[in-house]
């Protein structure tokens, strides 16, 4: 069998006994999800009216529920991968990562199960949110196919970046509570972001945080692809935040992962 099927098997090996604890243990994953998805209705039901006062041209709770919704789908991707970082540190505590070390396996195959399970509950969760804000309102009836399918890449590609972060986080922490409160950026970052309100509403001193950091150019990417505003620089931005982060996370990972233990 060559190395690249070795590694497939023992990727899906992991794939699948990650999969599985997030099925038998899903209050974590609950948990994050919540989180979002209380900000959506809390935002759209309470402040509404209010924020939507901030949007150019106004336009009251429906538009506000357009506006609000890409940043939420990236928040909900922020969110999850918390899980991640706290599902990672634990194996590495309760000594399974050492145990993985000695077996015959790929030694990359324990990393990459971890990232895509994570990847695949980041979609499955962006779904679910995008179905809740679907049903009070949010619609995006002008994006052709195509751009819902870049939407689509778009946030699988932030996913993948953000969860090899998460990773490196999680094996950097000495317990699952250090990683839980190592990752919390991953869920506060979009919150001063344009998430909420755009750019040139914030007070100026605040804008530069809000503009160089990586969500915003995806949030306004998104925005571009579902609701044709203007996309101008932030999509190659966006895949350029996605590709760096992705290759920090792996290489980070990957000499945590094969540093030898204490």
């Amino acid at each position: 069998m060559s190395s690249f099927s070795l590694t497939v098997r023992d990727s899906s090996t992991m794939l699948r006994r990650n999969l599985l604890h997030a099925r038998r243990y899903p209050s974590l994953t609950l948990n994050l999800l919540l989180t979002p998805v209380m900000l959506l209705l809390l935002f759209v039901y309470i402040f509404g009216d209010a924020m939507s006062a901030g949007i150019s041209g106004g336009g009251g709770r429906a538009a506000y529920i357009a506006y609000i919704v890409p940043g939420i789908l990236m928040m909900t991707i922020g969110s999850t991968v918390v899980g991640t970082a706290v599902s990672v540190s634990t194996d590495m505590n309760e000594g399974i990562i050492a145990r993985f070390r000695t077996m015959a396996i790929h030694r990359g195959s324990v990393l990459f199960g971890h990232v895509v399970g994570s990847v695949l509950q980041a979609i499955m969760s962006v779904v679910l949110v995008g179905a809740v804000a679907a049903a009070i309102g949010f619609r995006s009836t002008d994006a052709t196919v195509l751009e819902w399918l870049a939407a689509f890449g778009l946030l699988a590609l932030v996913a993948l970046a953000f969860t090899w972060i998460a990773v490196g986080m999680g094996m950097g922490s000495p317990n699952a509570e250090a990683a839980s409160n190592n990752a919390m950026p991953l869920i506060l970052l979009p919150l001063i972001s344009s998430a909420f309100v755009p750019l040139d509403a914030m007070p100026g001193w605040f804008q530069p945080i809000a503009e160089y950091q990586p969500f915003t150019p995806a949030i306004e990417t998104l925005r571009g692809l579902l609701l044709g505003t203007e996309i101008g620089n932030n999509g190659w931005i966006s895949v350029a935040w996605c590709l760096g982060l992705t290759v920090l996370g792996y290489f980070w990972s990957r000499a945590q992962f094969n540093r030898d233990p204490k």
